[in-house]
Formats: structure tokens, C-alpha cells, sequence
């Protein structure tokens, strides 16, 4: 059990100040488009850790992970079935996942400045509804 809780803390300590340095970034008027792939990243980051998070959570409570293609989806919905996270909190991070697949197979240079500075704030407040060591 010590180890789960250290590993979710050190996990939600790297997505904190990922999610912090992502802010300090946001606050700039103007972006290049390496400021603006850099900032992808870090969404692109923070997602994964929270999905670590929870496979973490369903491996301690020795829940098997969903396999299949769409595992993203399935992980999401399964912590969801076993009571690890709302659905509220799912259709939240789904907007997230999304992201993360069109980060991951596009292209840098269709990345918008729109989404980032609400998408950062966004996935900030989902963290706190994570579950929690404390």
C-alpha cells in the first residue's frame, strides 16, 4: 500500500508542475509554433499521467486493465465502472484523450492557440477529482 501511495503522489507532483509550467507559458501574449508544440506536449503529458494514475489504482486493486485497440477509451470508462472516477470526470478527460490521439498522429503545425489556455485550466480541476492518497 506504501508503494501505491508514493507512486500516486509522485505521479500527481509531475502532473502538477507540468500543469504549473504549462500556466507560466500561457501567460506569454505571443507563441511560436515550437512554444505552441511545447505546449501540446505538456497536455499531451499530463493526460498519460493521469492514465497512469488509474492503471496504477486498478493494478493495486488487482482489477486487470481493459484490453483492446481502444485502450485509452476503455481505461477511461472501466475506472468509471469501478468506481475509481465519475462520469462527469470521464467525459472530461475524454475531451483530453481526444486531443492526445490528434496530437499523436497529426501534424504540429495544425495545432491552434484556442484550446490551450482552457484545456490547461480544465485538466487542472480534473485532477483534483483524481483519487487521492490523502
Amino acid at each position: 500500500m506504501d508503494d501505491l501511495l508514493e507512486d500516486i503522489s509522485l505521479e500527481k507532483e509531475r502532473v502538477e508542475k507540468t500543469l504549473e509550467a504549462l500556466q507560466f507559458t500561457l501567460e506569454r501574449k505571443e507563441r511560436s509554433f515550437v512554444e505552441r508544440a511545447a505546449i501540446a506536449t505538456c497536455l499531451h503529458n499530463v493526460y498519460n499521467g493521469i492514465e497512469n494514475l488509474l492503471k496504477r489504482v486498478l493494478k493495486f486493486i488487482e482489477i486487470p486493465l481493459p484490453d483492446s485497440k481502444s485502450s485509452h477509451q476503455d481505461l477511461i470508462q472501466h475506472a468509471v465502472e469501478q468506481k475509481l472516477i465519475s462520469e462527469e470526470l470521464a467525459e472530461s478527460l475524454d475531451e483530453y484523450r481526444a486531443f492526445r490521439h490528434f496530437f499523436v498522429h497529426g501534424y504540429g503545425i495544425l495545432l491552434s492557440e484556442a484550446p490551450f489556455a482552457g484545456s490547461v485550466r480544465k485538466l487542472a480541476g480534473s485532477l483534483a477529482s483524481l483519487p487521492s492518497c490523502d
